[in-house]
């Protein structure tokens, strides 16, 4: 299933989320035309060293894997007086940067379709602060889960799984449309919310069991379900049911006030 839209009008332009899909897009595009052959042929992107390894911010200190053919770590090179400084910065920096183009076409795709709605529940700076918390989140969480681990990090998988668990929770009854693969053919289907991101947080905790991109790259599982849990927390914290009561689209469209 990927979701393509959702029935659930705003009363407000989703100006954070325009901003965040820009900046992730332009970063993306400066990281790849800046890739180049690294130790050991591994390719690295221009803004590498803006990527986030758990290793390295629990020790302060930059550290670059270098890979054999089959993608395992053979050994391990320090990078004495890196930038950022202190390497906890990448936290923030790496969850805007991205690995391919279906990483970042995915998660901006998700971003699109269910952040205008969050965003226009909470406000455009409650907002931002809401999606750089969950994605703050999901880092510690992956960090936690993966305390040795020298792989470079990044997405802002962390901070939109966020935005998906408050959407979850706020409206698990509205319409998505999705398209679906039956059999040869592609067709589209309206599901509600509940299913498409109830299976969606269903297959991470079913990928907990993997490495999660602690051995040779990968999915960072941790990082989706505790940014997803996040934003469940957070948006409860911060008004919870009442935020989608006071924005439905009835008080958007209608020419009275209600009681």
């Amino acid at each position: 299933m990927i979701p393509i839209a959702d029935e659930n009008p705003t009363r407000t332009k989703p100006y954070v989320v325009y901003i965040l899909i820009l900046l992730n897009v332009f970063v993306y595009i400066v990281d790849l035309l800046g890739t180049r052959v690294g130790p050991g042929g591994m390719r690295l992107g221009g803004l590498w060293f803006l990527s986030m390894i758990p290793y390295s911010v629990i020790h302060d200190v930059r550290v670059m894997p270098i890979f054999n053919q089959f993608g395992q770590v053979i050994a391990v090179q320090r990078i004495p007086d890196a930038w950022p400084d202190p390497q906890w910065i990448t936290i923030f920096t790496s969850m805007f940067m991205h690995g391919g183009f279906l990483h970042i076409a995915g998660n901006m795709l998700y971003l699109w379709i269910f952040g205008n709605n969050i965003e226009d529940a909470l406000g455009h700076v409650k907002f931002f602060l809401f999606y750089i918390g969950c994605g703050v989140v999901a880092a510690l969480a992956h960090i936690a889960a993966n305390i040795n681990s020298v792989i470079p990090t990044v997405g802002a998988s962390g901070a939109i799984a966020g935005v998906l668990g408050a959407y979850l929770y706020l409206y698990p009854g509205n319409t998505v449309r999705t398209l679906v693969l039956l059999g040869f053919f592609w067709t589209w289907i309206d599901v509600p919310a509940v299913l498409v991101l109830g299976v969606w947080f269903l297959t991470q905790l079913l990928g907990l069991g993997s490495t999660g991109g602690m051995q040779g790259g990968g999915v960072a599982y941790w990082a989706h379900v505790g940014g997803f849990v996040a934003g469940v927390v957070a948006i409860v914290l911060l008004g919870g049911k009442r935020l989608a009561r006071r924005r439905s689209p009835r008080r958007y469209y209608s020419p009275y006030y209600w009681d």
